[in-house]
């Protein structure tokens, strides 16, 4: 694609980078088959080659963020399809990364959007704020239909996404400290404790150190590590979002620096692995956190990856269990992780099944599932379809959001990737699989061999 900068303009780091980005483009339309509002809006705007040239005119032209191309920036879900679909290279990640933060700097947006949005960026990075959140969402309930007719689909989403019942989700993770194996030590790594997924089924973290102190690793959390700041980076909210980023790369190299070299920081959400991997990126001009975020970030492993690499062994449960794999779009895209996790499944005994559409997201897509939930909506319905299509006994993912998104109307247990395997390999049975447990039996003991004489 050709561009015309001027060379004022490209003494700008932001400009320099999109002007790059933007040359790799040869217009060829691969990516509008696999873009997911394209496919349901049908919406040249709402494709990354759309979306491509409207931001490439605002950044030329030095304009700020007007309504139609932060409408069509809006509807992006960084699903990331188009670039494992892309042919010439296109870093559509962060081009959009780019555009969000010029829009979020420029633009102008509604009370209400720019309420919503200061809300969810001040509640989901903090598990604490997000359990108090989450407390009155269960009591704004039953006025969700309410916020539907006031025109608030937004708080509506919210409400609705909230877990449902008086108690919080049990779960024995309870903060920072280190979990030693009591096997042969093979390894050690840091873990990502996250901070919506803390809240929301803090079993995953349970399971995770579980399955991996099993395998002789030694798991530690690391005081002063928080939200990675996908979320804020989402909304183009840059400046914060590298604040988190550096918070990490401080807690994690405190820890390193007193207890010695980690094998891995390891991420059991893979929006969050798509995340703290881009972190060489997110600090490169950032003096003194540029060298050590890109090695932390070289380092880094979603739970399935870093497991891949083992002789798990055989497992200690027995399940004839069909498991429909669906592969966020941070896994499959954003880290492209793709075989690990349905390998690990069948080696654990359960039988997997592909979804029809496996590229096409969820809706979940962070806080897109709240920003924009007539699309979300859609896109939920569509994944849910699919999924019945192949009739599974359970749903497995490695991504939160997506838990959290296809639990709404989906009447098919989903768990967890780790949480079935850990089942499988001698942990507790998932929270929601309760009535599945008759199709898993404990695999009986070797009988000792006795010599005939």
């Amino acid at each position: 694609m050709q561009t015309n900068f001027k060379a004022k303009q490209l003494k700008s780091p932001r400009i320099a980078e999109v002007d790059k980005i933007l040359r790799k483009c040869v217009h060829c339309g691969f990516c509008t088959a696999t873009c997911p509002t394209y496919v349901l809006l049908g919406d040249e705007r709402d494709s990354p080659r759309g979306r491509i040239y409207l931001i490439k005119e605002m950044f030329e032209r030095g304009r700020k963020a007007g309504p139609t191309v932060q409408h069509h920036v809006d509807r992006c879900l960084s699903c990331l399809s188009c670039m494992t679909t892309c042919p010439s290279g296109v870093d559509y990640m962060h081009l959009v990364d780019h555009a969000r933060a010029h829009i979020e700097e420029t633009g102008r947006r509604s009370f209400v959007d720019r309420t919503i949005r200061s809300m969810l960026a001040a509640t989901v990075p903090y598990p604490e704020r997000f359990r108090l959140a989450l407390r009155g969402a269960r009591l704004a309930r039953p006025f969700a239909g309410l916020f539907k007719r006031l025109g608030l689909p937004q708080v509506a989403a919210m409400i609705e996404l909230a877990p449902a019942g008086l108690t919080m989700p049990s779960g024995s993770y309870s903060g920072p400290g280190t979990a030693a194996t009591k096997g042969e030590r093979r390894k050690r790594v840091i873990l990502l404790a996250g901070c919506a997924q803390q809240v929301l089924r803090p079993e995953i973290n349970d399971a995770t150190i579980r399955l991996l102190a099993r395998r002789g690793v030694d798991v530690e959390v690391a005081p002063g590590a928080g939200c990675c700041g996908a979320l804020v980076h989402h909304m183009g909210r840059e400046a914060a979002a590298i604040a988190m980023a550096k918070r990490n790369v401080d807690a994690w190299t405190r820890l390193i620096d007193k207890s010695g070299p980690v094998d891995a920081v390891v991420v059991n959400t893979s929006g969050c692995g798509t995340t703290v991997k881009d972190y060489g990126h997110m600090l490169k001009h950032e003096s003194k956190y540029a060298e050590r975020a890109a090695k932390l970030a070289a380092l880094t492993r979603d739970v399935t990856e870093f497991l891949g690499t083992y002789e798990m062994g055989p497992p200690k449960r027995w399940s004839s269990l069909r498991v429909a794999y669906h592969s966020a779009c941070s896994m499959q895209h954003g880290q492209r992780i793709i075989e690990d996790p349905r390998k690990l499944l069948r080696n654990a005994g359960f039988t997997v099944m592909e979804i029809p559409e496996g590229h096409i997201c969820c809706g979940s897509a962070g806080t897109y599932n709240i920003l924009q939930p007539a699309i979300s909506g859609d896109l939920r319905e569509r994944k849910v379809a699919n999924i019945r299509s192949v009739r599974p006994d359970v749903v497995a993912t490695g991504n939160i959001g997506c838990i959290s998104q296809l639990a709404i109307g989906m009447d098919i247990p989903i768990a967890h990737t780790v949480e079935l395997l850990d089942w499988a390999y001698g942990g507790p049975v998932p929270r929601g699989l309760e009535a599945l447990s008759r199709h898993v039996k404990d695999v009986p003991e070797p009988k000792p061999l006795v010599a005939v004489t």
